[in-house]
């Protein structure tokens, strides 16, 4: 997916938030920003895809700022919320509350439908949006405007290889049901950031929370950047990539990075439409959850 007029003022945005949650010292926000500033007008093309300028706009305030996780604050708290959340949104859980006489509502099922939707609510977390937000986003049952996840699952089982690309740090706890679901059929391999980029999960994220093991197969992409950017990318992760019989892909920055490749049919997006450009992409309304086989 190539850059809007929209995503400019996005990217300017993301400038000034970036800078300023990685520096205090005001002069050296104000030169991040204005670096940042001369790569995204110099960048800036209806060509390239914002994934791209993203990445160098974060290197340069990275560098000038000598903050090399700008986000890590932003990441704790989205765990955190995310962490809290599980005990009331688990699988399992009804039975649970129910043994000791509590109700909880809008949990989900143990199957892969509950799974899916589950780890599809985690990608409301988001670094442009409110805590109180996020929370009541996520408790919210929701449903997806399209759908291809019966496709998906039939192939899910005849599959020997599945790459799962994860998306915000944040949804590491609720993305887990659905790895360890699907690796009941096939090999599964949890794929992270190599490094920090906004509030992408990392392998570091990942060991912190506790979950490596749970997991099980995991690898990162070899590059920090929003989405892929396979001209960046490891070796090894493109190896896995093209020998993979299916990739599921959260987030809209794995969207904006696989839609610029041909139609395969192995290619699941799982996301939360949360801007007009990729809405408007998908087809579908602003704020619309989707599973879209591609």
């Amino acid at each position: 997916m190539k850059l809007t007029r929209q995503c400019y003022d996005c990217l300017r945005g993301l400038i000034c938030q970036a800078a300023e949650l990685a520096t205090d010292d005001a002069l050296t926000r104000g030169k991040a920003i204005e670096e940042a500033v001369k790569v995204l007008d110099g960048e800036f093309s209806y060509e390239q895809m914002s994934i791209v300028v993203a990445t160098k706009i974060h290197k340069v305030i990275q560098e000038i700022t000598g903050n090399s996780d700008p986000y890590r604050a932003v990441k704790k708290r989205e765990m955190a919320i995310a962490r809290e959340l599980c005990p009331e949104l688990s699988l399992g859980a009804e039975a649970e509350s129910r043994k000791h006489g509590r109700k909880r509502g809008n949990l989900y099922r143990d199957d892969f439908q509950g799974c899916l939707r589950l780890a599809a609510a985690a990608n409301t977390i988001d670094f442009f949006r409110e805590p109180d937000s996020i929370r009541e986003e996520v408790s919210k049952p929701i449903d997806f405007v399209v759908d291809d996840s019966q496709g998906f699952e039939l192939r899910l089982r005849d599959a020997s290889k599945i790459l799962y690309l994860a998306d915000n740090a944040g949804e590491i706890y609720l993305d887990l049901p659905l790895v360890k679901y699907m690796r009941r059929f096939t090999n599964v391999i949890y794929v992270v950031k190599p490094s920090p980029v906004q509030d992408d999960a990392t392998l570091e994220d990942v060991r912190e929370a506790g979950l490596e093991s749970e997991f099980g197969a995991i690898m990162t992409t070899g590059v920090a950047s929003p989405g892929v950017i396979f001209a960046l990318a490891s070796d090894e992760f493109k190896r896995e990539f093209e020998s993979a019989d299916l990739i599921f892909a959260k987030g809209m920055g794995h969207y904006e990075s696989l839609s610029e490749l041909p139609r395969q049919g192995r290619f699941l997006y799982c996301l939360m439409a949360k801007c007009e450009p990729v809405a408007r992409s998908l087809g579908v309304p602003l704020n619309s959850y989707v599973v879209m086989l591609q």
